[in-house]
C-alpha cells in the first residue's frame, strides 16, 4: 500500500423531535423506514446513537469512508437532503464532518 495512502472518514449525526408521538412503537414506525432508506438508497451505515427509550425524540448517526473528501462532502449533503424530505419529524440538530485519517 502507498505510504501516503488517505482514507476520508464522513459523519453525520441528527436529532429528530416528535414531540406528538405518544409511544415508542409510534416512533419506531417513524424513523425504521427512514434507516433502511438511507442504507438501501446509499453506501453508508446507520446507528440509532441515542433516544431508543425516549418516545419524543431520537438521535440517528450515519458514516461512510472513501479515498475521495469531496465525494463524501457531496454524499453528506444528499443524506441529509433525503433525512429532512422524508419522515414525519422535525430536525432539531445536524451535524457533519468528513476527516482524513492518514495512514502511518
Amino acid at each position: 500500500m502507498p505510504k501516503d495512502a488517505l482514507i476520508y472518514i464522513a459523519v453525520y449525526i441528527v436529532d429528530l423531535s416528535m414531540p406528538w408521538v405518544t409511544s415508542l412503537k409510534e416512533k419506531r414506525g417513524m424513523i425504521t423506514p427512514v434507516t433502511e432508506k438511507l442504507k438501501v438508497r446509499f453506501p453508508v451505515s446507520v446507528a440509532r446513537l441515542d433516544g431508543l427509550n425516549a418516545h419524543d425524540w431520537e438521535r440517528i448517526g450515519v458514516t461512510a469512508i472513501s479515498h475521495d473528501g469531496v465525494w463524501l462532502e457531496s454524499l453528506l449533503a444528499r443524506v441529509d437532503t433525503f433525512v429532512r424530505a422524508n419522515g414525519s419529524y422535525e430536525v432539531k440538530v445536524c451535524e457533519s464532518a468528513v476527516e482524513i485519517w492518514d495512514l502511518p
